[in-house]
């Protein structure tokens, strides 16, 4: 009875959005009312409420958790979508993003392959640097302005938008996985090693299923030329990717593993399917260097900024996580909540994108003038990512998502690990962040394994590991998957697509390709166990 209750909010979600098409703003803000009312009401009755806030007022439990998921929402969450968005509406302006569209068309005139080396190649390597929407919100308003319908532009930036996503912001998800998992809350180079490549290994068919999937749904007819392509690019994807989890870590399978794709696709085009001589001549004749650097300026010193400032530059990274970090205490939830003003994701952006601006030609008055367009625009994404990881902050503390993890475990016993992904899945859907949901289920996946007797050593297609470490890993393999359908990533496409009241459509679209892919990776949990 209880699992069906704490299910109420995420059953209520989808049935507001898919069935009854409310618009994802007011269906945030319902569920979010819902789900304060079962925290302070049912909750307590039905002694989900975790022990420590025994004698605790509910009231004040389920107030400050709403406070934390609106810090949460607003930092960083929302300033780096804006400043995503921002740093593509400078592009536009300028008219900048001309350039970039004739030079993407330049080296083949496939759709499939362009649309590939926009979602998988480019999306993956803004994912690897930045994460936290912006592979999604680019990648999609680019595919529109080269002429793509926005539904189609919304989809494919979704199904990119998967794989790279544990590795994401530099390896901000996987790392964290294994700091929750880990003795005093710091894991070791080892164990962060381990479960990066076991990662990889369990995502292994989807490096070449979702390429395959993005090249069928550009063009149906063309399957023998997409099975091909998928598999070279995926392959080259995926080797590269366990290379650099298995022996570097978490921080550069997603950024090196993106530009090794970029770089198959692009031999692919020229090999098999070059642009007609007569276009590749006018074009290269009208964007030299000093024209090309301009239009990719606001791109290229948001990447300068986001490595520098990342945990490939140590020392740069450790002064800015160090200064300027404001920190907020929650009482009764017990947390403090931190945001670094210096060390965000959103500062890189916004400053790549001043300085690009200023390159195109732009002055700061018309910046600050685009930069309030975009706020404006996004007035309704800010309602629904706000509502939504408050919700989850909710249902956290309410006990509600434990509980729907505590049932699984008890309903499937020895087949747990085939559900593993799903519990990951589960959290990256409420909490639209593949970090949040190891952060919420980490430990939990850590103490099934023990459960289940998982806690000695063996090889996992291939690679030694620790049993403990490879049902870990499975979480963040399904939480991969839920980033697909998670209602704030759908709210980022629906924003960066312009097609404000469509989160129904695009989650409708979304949702076979998701339960499919938490399908395959919990068999590749299930069968390497």
């Amino acid at each position: 009875m209880n699992v069906v209750i704490a299910l109420i909010p995420i059953i209520l979600l989808f049935v507001l959005m898919l069935g009854f098409k409310v618009s994802s703003h007011k269906s945030a803000l319902a569920t979010l009312i819902v789900t304060a009312c079962l925290a302070l009401w049912v909750a307590p009755a039905m002694d989900m409420l975790p022990e420590r806030f025994a004698g605790v007022s509910t009231y004040s439990m389920v107030g400050w958790s709403v406070v934390e998921g609106v810090l949460k929402a607003v930092f960083p969450i929302l300033i780096i979508i804006l400043m995503a968005i921002f740093s593509y509406n400078i592009l536009v302006a300028s008219k900048a993003i001309e350039v970039i569209k004739a030079q993407f068309t330049s080296f083949t005139d496939d759709r499939g392959i362009l649309v590939l080396m926009m979602v998988w190649g480019f999306g993956g390597l803004l994912e690897g640097m930045a994460g936290f929407g912006t592979a999604v919100a680019i990648p999609a308003a680019i595919l529109i302005g080269l002429g793509f319908k926005p539904m189609f532009s919304a989809l494919v930036a979704l199904l990119g938008n998967t794989v790279a996503t544990g590795f994401g912001a530099v390896g901000v998800p996987v790392t964290t996985l294994c700091n929750e998992v880990s003795p005093g809350g710091v894991a070791s180079a080892a164990t962060v090693s381990q479960i990066s490549a076991f990662t990889i290994l369990q995502l292994a068919p989807l490096f070449i299923l979702i390429p395959f999937i993005i090249l069928t749904i550009t063009d149906r007819r063309a399957w023998l030329k997409n099975l091909a392509l998928a598999f070279w690019t995926g392959g080259v994807s995926l080797a590269v990717q366990f290379v650099c989890a298995h022996y570097l870590g978490a921080e550069t399978p997603a950024i090196i593993g993106s530009i090794a794709a970029i770089g198959a696709i692009l031999l692919y085009a020229a090999v098999f399917s070059p642009k007609k001589k007569s276009h590749d001549k006018a074009i290269a004749v009208h964007y030299g260097f000093g024209k090309t650097f301009k239009a990719w300026s606001v791109y290229i010193f948001i990447l300068v900024f986001i490595l520098l400032s990342g945990a490939l530059c140590p020392p740069v990274n450790g002064f800015l996580k160090s200064h300027l970090v404001t920190q907020v205490p929650l009482p009764v939830i017990g947390s403090t909540f931190k945001f670094g003003w210096l060390s965000n994701a959103g500062l890189m952006l916004f400053l790549g994108s001043m300085v690009g601006g200023f390159i195109q030609g732009l002055s700061f008055m018309a910046l600050m003038r685009i930069l309030a367009k975009t706020l404006y625009n996004m007035r309704f994404t800010i309602v629904t990512i706000t509502c939504l990881i408050a919700l989850a902050s909710v249902m956290n503390y309410s006990g509600m998502i434990q509980t729907i993890a505590i049932g699984m475990v008890a309903i499937s016993g020895s087949f747990y690990p085939f559900f593993a992904p799903l519990i990951g899945a589960i959290g990256t859907f409420v909490t639209g962040s593949d970090t949040s949901s190891n952060i919420l289920f980490g430990k939990l996946q850590a103490s099934v394994a023990h459960q289940l007797g998982l806690t000695g050593q063996t090889t996992y297609l291939g690679v030694p590991g620790s049993e403990t470490n490879w049902l870990v890993a499975g979480n963040t393999t399904g939480a991969t998957g839920g980033k697909m359908i998670s209602p704030q990533s759908v709210a980022i496409a629906t924003a960066a697509c312009d097609m404000e009241g469509k989160d129904d459509a695009i989650l409708r679209k979304a949702v076979p390709y998701a339960l499919f892919y938490i399908f395959v990776g919990g068999l590749m949990v299930f069968l390497g166990w």
